[in-house]
């Protein structure tokens, strides 16, 4: 063997990945909170590429597209994300099920988060690491798409280093096997979602149970290794990284009211008391 190989041989041996190439990180959001930062994605239930162009450019970190309730479509959100290649939010979906073909296409049309609801077994949030990764990590197909027009020629190589798994924890019976949830090999963020599970569980925040439900996932979650998120009103509890932002609809009510200078406005980190999904209207 040819002296000078033998050395770059046994380097590789003691230094694992010494000749590998480091994958190409696209995913903003991901090295931000890779880096110790907090990132915070605007809500999106719109069909209307203007309003989804002006969240994708407004300063968010990433823009959690909502697909779990809303009518939105998958051709009608591929063709909103098409018509805002390149502008700074990540695309982060939130699908209606950690299904297959939920996932399958979620990550064929570019989302480079996939938001899994109501977490409650372990086999849910494998089932979606499963779907959204290619193998060896996963068993997602090659198909087609629009995922290389957004991402590179090279998407298929670095894809499974850049698509991040959200797990929401919405009831007890997700905050009972937070520990197991996070131990996932895949899952970037495990999600306190506060107002299903207050709804779940009878409970309101700021009760002495209700406190100690979140308490549990955020200890479980940290001791793994990984991200916290919660609502945005959330931001200024230890432990907290990624959070979700107001949707388009009640960011323009409050805009208008702002210069108008009437209304208060939605309820923000500062009462530290995340609104009650639905009431915003």
């Amino acid at each position: 063997m040819n002296r000078i190989l033998i050395p770059v041989l046994a380097m590789a041996m003691l230094v694992p990945g010494a000749m590998a190439q480091k994958a190409r990180i696209y995913n903003t959001a991901k090295l931000k909170l890779q880096s110790g930062k907090q990132i915070v994605g605007g809500t999106v239930s719109t069909t209307d590429p203007e309003i989804y162009c002006a969240m994708a450019s407004a300063g968010w970190d990433f823009l959690w597209i909502e697909m779990q309730h809303s009518p939105l479509n998958y051709q009608t959100v591929a063709t909103m994300m098409r018509a805002c290649k390149g502008s700074p939010a990540i695309p982060f979906v939130r699908v209606p099920d950690a299904t297959e073909g939920d996932i399958q296409k979620a990550v064929d049309m570019g989302a480079l988060g996939i938001i899994i609801p109501m977490v409650d077994t372990v086999e849910k949030v494998k089932n979606a690491v499963t779907f959204a990764k290619y193998p060896p990590m996963g068993k997602r197909s090659q198909g087609g798409g629009q995922y290389g027009a957004l991402w590179g020629s090279d998407y298929r190589q670095t894809a499974n280093d850049n698509i991040m798994i959200v797990a929401m924890i919405e009831s007890p019976a997700g905050v009972a096997i937070a520990d197991q949830i996070a131990a996932v090999p895949g899952v970037d963020v495990v999600f306190v979602a506060s107002t299903d599970l207050g709804s779940f569980s009878g409970k309101k925040q700021g009760e002495p149970e209700y406190e100690a439900m979140v308490t549990k996932v955020r200890d479980a979650v940290l001791k793994a290794g990984l991200k916290v998120g919660g609502p945005m009103a959330w931001q200024n509890r230890q432990g907290y990284a990624f959070f979700q932002g107001p949707g388009e609809t009640s960011l323009i009510k409050s805009g208008a009211q702002a210069a108008l200078g009437i209304g208060g406005g939605p309820v923000t980190k500062k009462s530290g008391v995340a609104p009650i999904e639905g009431s915003e209207k």
